[in-house]
């Protein structure tokens, strides 16, 4: 009896790198061979190496986000030192074995993530950190993405989509598209679904209903405590809101300030920022933004729309009722706004107003709402 020795070859690691552009491609084989016969797309993830990453990383590689059929090759940018967090995290990637995951790409260079790129979400940006004052925040974002909206001028695809979640989330969006002009500023957009999502929660909640009943708030403005939170024109069950919940004073004070605040709440108690529910609901946005919104019904995103019909300033990134579909949006025109409903919007403009002085310095003629909407 012969027995035939045969030695198997050591298993092969990643290399380590002290910078930037390692690539870990799927052995796509036997099992997790993908044929879905649709070409790959390049998601590039900045703030790679945080919390909220860490928890939208896996909606993107799993196809909950794009799709069961839509393979993906990543990338995660971060700051050089913690590159060796984004080695770690790649190595997870390799366990978690997603089919639809060909190659991810860990970076601290701009061109690198930004070539390619079909769609950016962009996680980060300079902290608040104690004691600091907001114009030294918006300073420093902007220096950020006033650096990266150049590199994406000149290496990213023209039709590339984003989406920045990193605070302030509408001037860092506007910041970024003002030295990105080679992208269309349909293009670009911020987070505010996150806010959508927290509203419609609270409503769920008040009325003892399913969260699927509730439908058609809005979030008007900034992400930030100005934000106007709306619930005019929707409905619980069919209903209009305020015919479920009755309670006025509930709906235009404990209502709204929840919503505004639940940010701090959330750090308050957890000691640290959202990070789940702002990972669902980047999730929810760029899968509402290629998949479209259901037939009657709309979400929230800030955008830059130079001819919105709400006489909203222009030169602002302004959440709106919003439509989807193949990745466009139509802002839903001729929501009429009362007079309380006019104040909230105005405020939130103002504010937007000013953040854009600090972040770029651009003095525009200001204009607001129409009679029309009286």
């Amino acid at each position: 009896v012969f027995f035939l020795m045969i030695r198997r070859p050591p298993r092969s690691t990643p290399k380590p790198s002290s910078a930037a552009s390692d690539v870990y491609k799927r052995q796509v084989h036997g099992d997790l061979m993908v044929s879905t016969g649709k070409a790959p797309l390049t998601v590039c993830i900045t703030g790679a190496a945080g919390q909220i990453a860490y928890s939208l990383i896996p909606l993107v590689c799993s196809g909950d986000m794009l799709g069961l059929d839509q393979p993906v090759h990543l990338k995660l940018l971060d700051i050089e030192p913690v590159m060796p967090v984004l080695k770690g995290t790649c190595m997870e990637l390799q366990d978690c074995a997603y089919p639809l995951l060909l190659s991810v790409t860990p970076t601290s260079d701009y061109k690198v993530a930004f070539t390619d790129m079909d769609i950016g979400i962009f996680l980060g940006g300079f902290p608040r950190k104690a004691g600091m004052e907001r114009k030294e925040l918006m300073s420093k974002n902007c220096g950020i993405f006033k650096g990266q909206g150049e590199v994406l001028n000149q290496v990213a695809k023209p039709t590339a989509k984003i989406l920045v979640v990193a605070n302030p989330a509408n001037s860092n969006c506007l910041t970024l598209s003002h030295y990105a002009p080679k992208i269309p500023k349909e293009n670009f957009s911020c987070l505010t679904r996150l806010d959508h999502n927290r509203a419609l929660t609270q409503l769920a909640e008040k009325s003892k209903v399913k969260l699927s009943e509730v439908k058609n708030v809005i979030i008007w403005g900034n992400h930030s405590s100005t934000q106007y939170p709306d619930i005019t024109h929707g409905t619980i069950s069919g209903k209009p809101i305020n015919t479920v919940v009755t309670d006025t004073k509930y709906l235009q004070e404990e209502f709204i300030t929840t919503v505004q605040k639940r940010g701090a709440a959330i750090i308050e108690a957890r000691k640290n920022s959202s990070a789940v529910s702002a990972a669902k609901a980047a999730r929810d946005h760029i899968h509402t933004w290629m998949f479209g919104t259901a037939e009657g019904e709309w979400v929230s995103m800030g955008v830059i729309v130079e001819n919105n019909t709400y006489g909203i300033d222009k030169n602002l990134c302004f959440s709106y009722p919003v439509k989807c579909k193949d990745f466009k949006y139509e802002i839903v025109p001729g929501l009429a706004w009362d007079e309380f409903s006019k104040k909230k919007i105005e405020a939130t403009q103002k504010e937007l107003q000013e953040e854009r002085m600090e972040a770029l310095g651009i003095q525009i003629t200001l204009y607001f709402y129409s009679d029309e909407y009286a």
